[in-house]
């Protein structure tokens, strides 16, 4: 059986919700004393924080804190539980003991980068120091660097196209592949299926145009072709520059978040293109 400090770091690579209670306070006769620790998934659990109807307790708590962020509730992530030993659980230690639970949750905000070129290497360095989680894709294995970032997946695929329908809903995607040609397949894959916040292609306005012209050649509406974002970079941020096109990227990424933090993921519109 795992420590719940193994548990904890491989749910968190896995970016796996779980629930961590500790043992804040004791009063008198308590089963574990103060920084005892348990790490609670929905269907399992790790380590202890003394066994009996108290624990029985507190895996009934930290699933419903888990619970509550599956279905979205607006629930504190951070929940103190104080019980009597004795008089409501039946235990014979008859002491009393706080317990604080935290959810440990993965990064809601994702971000699919298609390309590991120049600018793609340097977003990934700025968002491996952001709150987020990045999804990595292209079919040249070399062009990865040896270490990535924690909450960087790296996908080495020759069908970068077809990865496209493993996306979380929701995800920021940004496309700067090697090829124009595989830039187009992604983009019109990420607008075929509607439910992403952002889609940005890296190039000039006369890509744009081009890759317009082939989408409305398609059946693609002009509302659709609105939420395509190019050239992409907040403006007047940066230069020509990888490092500097990246900066530009991720402030425009950050403003854009910001602004619709709560915003509900947009309607499919897909029927336009067949």
């Amino acid at each position: 059986m795992k420590s719940w400090i193994e548990a904890l770091a491989t749910l968190a690579a896995a970016e796996e919700p779980a629930v961590l209670v500790t043992v804040l306070r004791e009063e008198g006769s308590t089963p574990r004393g103060v920084g005892a620790k348990m790490v609670v998934t929905e269907e399992a659990f790790y380590g202890s924080v003394g066994g009996g109807h108290l624990e029985l307790e507190a895996l009934k708590e930290a699933r419903a804190l888990l619970l509550a962020e599956r279905e979205g509730a607006k629930a504190e992530r951070l929940r103190l539980h104080e019980f009597a030993l004795g008089p409501h659980l039946g235990q014979c230690c008859g002491g009393r003991v706080t317990l604080l639970l935290e959810a440990v949750l993965p990064s809601r905000w994702r971000v699919a980068i298609f390309g590991a070129g120049h600018v793609g290497k340097a977003l990934v360095r700025l968002l491996g120091d952001l709150p987020c989680s990045v999804t990595w894709v292209d079919g040249r294995e070399a062009e990865f660097p040896k270490e990535l970032p924690p909450r960087v997946r790296r996908v080495v695929t020759e069908a970068a196209a077809e990865e496209v329908r493993s996306l979380p809903a929701g995800a920021d995607v940004l496309v700067m592949t090697h090829s124009h040609a595989l830039d187009f397949e992604i983009v019109e894959a990420v607008l075929r299926r509607g439910d992403q916040h952002y889609l940005g292609l890296i190039g000039s306005a006369t890509k744009r145009a081009r890759f317009e012209q082939k989408l409305l050649a398609r059946g693609a509406s002009a509302e659709l072709l609105g939420r395509l974002t190019c050239p992409i970079g907040l403006p007047g941020v940066g230069g020509k520059e990888p490092a500097e096109i990246a900066i530009a990227v991720a402030a425009e990424l950050l403003k854009l978040r910001a602004a619709t933090a709560s915003a509900p993921p947009a309607p499919k519109t897909l029927e336009a293109l067949p």
